[in-house]
Formats: C-alpha cells, structure tokens, sequence
C-alpha cells in the first residue's frame, strides 16, 4: 500500500514557499556536496537514526534523489515510520536542477 504522495517539483517549490516543510536528499555524499535544494538534509544509512529521531513527524517531508525513482521507496519507507504527510518528488533532483537552478545550493 502506497502511504506518500506524487508531487512535480514546481508543486515542492510552492510547498517550500508557503508552508514549513522538511527535506530529505538521499544521493551519495558526493552528489550532495556538488549540489541540493537549500535546507535538504542529507539522509544515508549514517544519518538516517538521528534524523528519525530529530524530525518532526506532522511536518510534510519531501523526498527526493536523482530523477524520481529511489525516492519512491524511501518515501515509503518514511512513511511507515510515522510520518503523516510524505512525498516523492518526480524527477528528482534533476529536474529541479532543470526548474530552479538558482535554488540549487552548492557544497
């Protein structure tokens, strides 16, 4: 059973600029460094338990990687550990990259 949601990166942005949201870029440390949305927290098997434990869980957390598709199960798995409003951002960080390059941070 699907428990997140689909949202385009245009849609994330607005989400960003309008509400308090969280989110979780889950690429390689490399990828991450050369460039993420500013605010993302890097999410990998390291940061992973501390970001459990830190997040607030009411807060809407968008997920995303490098075109769309790994953040699908991440998204789920997110949501199964008690977050209540969680997406997967189509395209990833690509197609961000592609939107809002300037809203890309770098390092």
């Amino acid at each position: 059973m699907q428990s997140f949601k689909h949202l385009s990166p245009e849609q994330a942005h607005t989400m960003l600029e309008e509400q308090d949201c969280q989110l979780a870029d889950i690429r390689d440390e490399q990828s991450y460094q050369r460039g993420h949305i500013p605010n993302a927290t890097h999410l990998n098997e390291q940061s992973l338990p501390s970001f459990l434990e830190a997040a607030d869980h009411n807060k809407a957390l968008i997920v995303y990687c490098y075109h769309g598709n790994t953040s699908l199960s991440a998204a789920q798995f997110l949501a199964e550990k008690d977050f209540t409003e969680v997406y997967s951002m189509d395209g990833g960080f690509e197609a961000w990259r592609m939107k809002f390059p300037q809203e890309v941070k770098m390092g």
